[in-house]
C-alpha cells in the first residue's frame, strides 16, 4: 500500500470532463441524474410522478425527459399572496392563567396548556390532570402482590 503525502491529499481534484444537462439547459449534469442538472431531474421525477399517479395501470412507467425544453430547468416559481399567508395558524405563546407572554420560558403542563413561571405548578391553575391516579396506577405496577405459600402445619 503506497502512502500518499500531504499535498496529494488535500488537493482538490476536479474532474476532467464536465457533461452539460441533455434537455440543454446549458447547466452541467451530473451522471447520478442521467446527465442532467438539478433543476431538470427534479422537473422529470415529479412529472413521472403525476403521470404515475393520474394512470391506472400497474405497470411500470419511466419518467419522460423532454428534450430541447429551457422551461423544464427554470426554478419552480411559488406565489404567495396575503390572504394565504395570514390563514397560517401562529403558535400561542401565552400563559393560559394569565395571558402573559411566555416566549421560550413557557412551561408545558400534563394538561397540555402552556404557563408561565408563576402558574406552572398544579396548585396555581386549574389542572385538569389527575395526577394521585396515575401515581396509583404507577406504583400497582411497579410492586405486584406477592403471596406466600401456605405452610402447611404438623
Amino acid at each position: 500500500m503506497a502512502q500518499r503525502t500531504e499535498k496529494e491529499e488535500t488537493e482538490f481534484k476536479v474532474p476532467e470532463t464536465m457533461t452539460l444537462c441533455v434537455n440543454n439547459c446549458g447547466l452541467i449534469g451530473n451522471p447520478a441524474t442521467d446527465n442532467m442538472c438539478q433543476n431538470c431531474f427534479t422537473a422529470a421525477t415529479t412529472a413521472a410522478v403525476a403521470v404515475a399517479g393520474s394512470s391506472s395501470q400497474s405497470s411500470r412507467s419511466t419518467p419522460s425527459r423532454s428534450l430541447n425544453k429551457r422551461s423544464d430547468c427554470s426554478p419552480p416559481k411559488t406565489t404567495t399572496s396575503p390572504r394565504a399567508a395570514g390563514t397560517e395558524k401562529k403558535v400561542v405563546n401565552r400563559c393560559s392563567g394569565c395571558k402573559k407572554r411566555v416566549g421560550l420560558t413557557g412551561f408545558r403542563c400534563r394538561c397540555g396548556e402552556l404557563f408561565c413561571a408563576d402558574h406552572r405548578y398544579s396548585d396555581r391553575h386549574d389542572c385538569s390532570y389527575d395526577y394521585k391516579t396515575v401515581g396509583r396506577e404507577a406504583i400497582a405496577r411497579e410492586n405486584p402482590v406477592v403471596k406466600a405459600a401456605k405452610i402447611i402445619k404438623v
